[in-house]
């Protein structure tokens, strides 16, 4: 995907550095554009500015716990660093955070640690973990007005007044410019297994998700693939059919014991199949990361936000608009769609108040249509009043990622 970039790149290596361009740009009135890698730079509206701050020389682990489930690091370092070091201590990320790179055209593992909190990622275990910023535990930080600030800590319980560090989620990058993120970690499962019931439609997918979610089973993912998507994840290795898929996981005995209660109860709607361990791994990734629709193109897709049981009546009503591919997650809570002519955004919200309400943020598209297109979903006027006075309060002359949310 082709971005606009600002023309002059600036790229600190402390927070005093970063303190320092902030208060020049406020005093200069120059806006900034804010970034790690840039590997979500094709989120939200483009930023049309002189200069770029890149916090990509904010990098390295300050501290990492493992006996304490604690890790802190500079906001820029790479994400797939921090990745590595917790795999190789049977920990992860429970939230599972997105990464954005092949939908936007661009290799997996580019993003950051400040970037996974600026956005709010997760993946499929959202309906299980929650997101970022459920996890997010303390950070530092440097505002709009030039200011370096701290909120929280080193520890779970070690929040009072204000909860800075979440609202920082999914701000990108508009109220301050992360330094440092200190992040609650979790043990990684010993055993996963998924479970495939081939051939469902999109209502018979969306009750089998919702029977499997509400069972013993304990899944941690639940995500629905139609026909020809399916064969857009794993390599191609699952085919076309229609796939509805259900993950467990834990150790051994006690996945084993739940896949194959569960598998009782599915059976009978369809024929089952299991991906084990690694094969499993890599199908959720490729849902996690949209890699249905990571085709090198700019045609808009959407990540629309509803409840589950609306999702299936919302596509099909959809269909009938507009030419549209789509996948479910969350159970059918997170419907991903890729338009095959324009965001069509009047239609896509119509139809998202109509079934019920939710969010639709368009997650690609062109510079220009990102430009002409709402592309987070609006607020009510009393929020959007809330959101500008909390701007104004961090970033009070609008130095920070001007536009790229409105």
């Amino acid at each position: 995907m082709v971005e606009t970039r600002a023309s002059e790149r600036l790229m600190p290596g402390t927070a005093e550095d970063v303190r320092a361009i902030v208060a020049d740009a406020v005093a200069q009135g120059t806006p900034l554009a804010v970034e790690g890698t840039g590997s979500k730079g094709g989120l939200g509206r483009p930023v049309q500015v002189a200069r770029t701050l890149s916090t990509a020389g904010l990098s390295g682990i300050l501290f990492y716990e493992p006996e304490e489930l604690v890790l802190s690091a500079r906001a820029g370092t790479p994400l797939a660093e921090i990745e590595a070091l917790l795999s190789s201590r049977g920990q992860r990320l429970d939230f599972e955070p997105m990464d954005y790179g092949p939908l936007h055209g661009r290799a997996r593992g580019e993003g950051t640690l400040g970037g996974l909190l600026a956005c709010n990622l997760s993946g499929p275990r959202r309906i299980k973990a929650g997101a970022a910023r459920d996890h997010v535990l303390g950070i530092e930080a440097v505002s709009g007005r030039g200011e370096i600030f701290r909120s929280g800590g080193r520890v779970v319980k070690n929040v009072t007044g204000y909860d800075l560090s979440k609202g920082m989620a999914g701000s990108f990058g508009t109220l301050a410019v992360l330094t440092e993120v200190t992040i609650k970690v979790l043990p990684a499962s010993a055993t996963e297994t998924t479970l495939l019931l081939r051939g469902l439609d999109d209502e018979q997918a969306a009750g089998a998700m919702a029977g499997a979610m509400g069972s013993s089973a304990e899944a941690s993912g639940a995500a629905h693939l139609p026909y020809d998507v399916a064969g857009r994840v794993v390599d191609g290795a699952l085919g076309r059919a229609p796939a509805t898929a259900i993950r467990l996981e834990g150790i051994a005995p006690s996945v084993a014991a739940r896949a194959d209660h569960l598998a009782r109860g599915l059976e009978r709607l369809g024929s089952l199949e299991r991906l084990e361990g690694e094969a499993s791994v890599r199908f959720w990734r490729d849902v996690r990361d949209a890699r249905p629709f990571a085709d090198g193109t700019e045609r808009p897709v959407w990540r629309v936000s509803l409840a589950p049981t609306h999702a299936p009546a919302f596509v099909m009503d959809l269909r009938m608009g507009a030419g549209t591919d789509a996948f479910y997650d969350w159970q059918g809570g997170l419907v991903w769609l890729r338009m095959e002519a324009g965001a069509d955004e009047a239609l896509v919200r119509g139809l998202v108040a109509r079934h019920g309400g939710g969010h639709a943020t368009l997650v690609r598209a062109s510079v220009a249509e990102r430009a002409a297109t709402p592309v987070f979903q609006p607020q009510p006027a009393a929020l959007a009043a809330l959101s500008a006075r909390l701007k104004h309060q961090f970033d009070p002359a609008g130095v920070l990622n001007p536009g790229r949310m409105g």
